[in-house]
């Protein structure tokens, strides 16, 4: 009895001491990926065996140096309680930067260094400057495809979706999503008019925005989000809250969406009415809603679907796909998300993939919940999408009862 009531103290003080050690190890990340980012392309770039003349590996060692020191300051000026516009765009551009950089360097720094040394092309040095004008080149391409891909109006995504409840009236129904348009430091104000009059050409019954409006508030962003005003649809516009609006005065979000003609769905509901048949739409508010410590704001299903027929079908918007394990639990037949962004610059899909359960496109969870994901309307910080497109979403939703 007595060695083992010590042991267990002994065990526990082991949990928390290697526990304390993890949240110490956690608080240095912010410092180390920075600088992960910049010194090993700067590695594979010029020390790798490359040899090059002295003027050339000190220019381009300056050139990293540089860019680790104003890729944190910026962000932090641009970011921070000073919201500097024109930093932000400087730091979040060098953040994709370094982030494309430090990906194929690691890549073609390995892969393709053994593959030349395996077909035994050239020497050390032939074969490392090989790799360096590789990354130089890939990275070249790729940041300016990024650039056009983040920009350019979606396409648009069309897909047929199934719901075994549905209505044969409510058969045809046309759903169109957007989401994650996050106005922010570049001026998109353009680029919202043309995703706006594209939306209109889908002839919509129901237009969804599922949140990440903007970055920063709404009086700040205006101008940019003032087009969705002229988006049409032939029942209802409606949005839900995403977790930015959180970090920029979300209930000021609200209330614009509202002067704009949108429906904020703050876990409540609508009834969508069609050929005799009625889809329930509901929408909640994020799931970082509550943390906030804005009053009134939370993720509250129940209260979304309260009133509703049981028997109808639902249609839920929640801007975080990790949502439908309530969604699923509930009773909803269809989930439309977004927040992933697809990933937005590959391979950052991975650690998606550790927060979500969906990454993007249709996926099933239990017996009757669909979940979509879209990749998203626009972009976040680093003006670049690679391997991730942007999208316009229309899903038009289908009876199994038509004949």
């Amino acid at each position: 009895m007595t060695d083992t009531s010590e042991a267990r103290p002994a065990d526990g003080a082991g949990q928390a001491t290697e526990q304390s050690t993890l949240r110490r190890l956690m608080r240095f990340i912010p410092l180390i990926a920075p600088v992960l980012l910049w010194a090993v392309p700067c590695w594979v770039l010029l020390y790798a065996g490359q040899h090059w003349p002295l003027p050339v590996t000190l220019g381009g060692t300056a050139l990293f140096v540089a860019g680790l020191i104003t890729m944190p300051l910026a962000m932090v000026r641009g970011h921070g309680r000073r919201q500097q516009d024109r930093a932000a765009i400087v730091g979040d551009t060098l953040l994709g930067g370094s982030w494309i950089l430090f990906t194929w360097s690691v890549l073609l720094g390995v892969l393709l260094r053994l593959a030349l040394s395996v077909a035994g092309v050239g020497d050390g040095q032939e074969r490392a400057r090989i790799v360096t004008w590789a990354v130089v080149g890939v990275a070249a391409v790729l940041l300016a495809w990024g650039t056009f891909e983040a920009r350019r109006v979606p396409r648009v995504r069309r897909l047929d979706v199934q719901l075994p409840r549905l209505g044969a009236g409510l058969d045809g129904t046309r759903v169109v999503l957007i989401t994650d348009t996050h106005y922010g430091p570049l001026d998109r104000a353009r680029w919202s008019r043309r995703v706006c009059e594209t939306v209109n050409t889908l002839e919509a019954d129901l237009v969804c925005h599922t949140g990440d409006i903007a970055d920063g508030t709404a009086a700040r962003r205006r101008a940019q989000a003032t087009p969705l005003g002229t988006v049409q649809a032939a029942h209802a516009r409606v949005y839900v809250t995403g977790n930015h609006e959180y970090y920029s005065e979300a209930q000021g979000w609200v209330d614009l969406m509202g002067e704009l003609g949108w429906e904020p769905l703050r876990n409540r509901h609508l009834l969508l009415e069609r050929g005799g048949d009625t889809l329930v739409v509901a929408g909640v508010d994020d799931v970082t809603a509550e943390s906030s410590g804005l009053a009134g704001h939370r993720a509250h299903l129940a209260g979304a679907l309260d009133g509703a027929d049981p028997d109808l079908p639902v249609l839920l918007l929640a801007h975080q796909p990790k949502f439908v394990d309530r969604a699923a639990a509930g009773g909803v037949d269809l989930q439309l998300s977004g927040h992933t962004h697809g990933g937005q610059i590959w391979p950052f899909h991975h650690l998606v993939r550790l927060d979500q359960p969906a990454l993007a496109g249709l996926s099933r969870h239990g017996a009757r919940t669909l979940l979509y994901t879209s990749r998203g309307t626009g972009f976040w910080g680093p003006p670049f999408r690679v391997f991730a497109p942007s999208e316009i979403t229309l899903l038009v939703l289908r009876s199994p009862r038509t004949k």
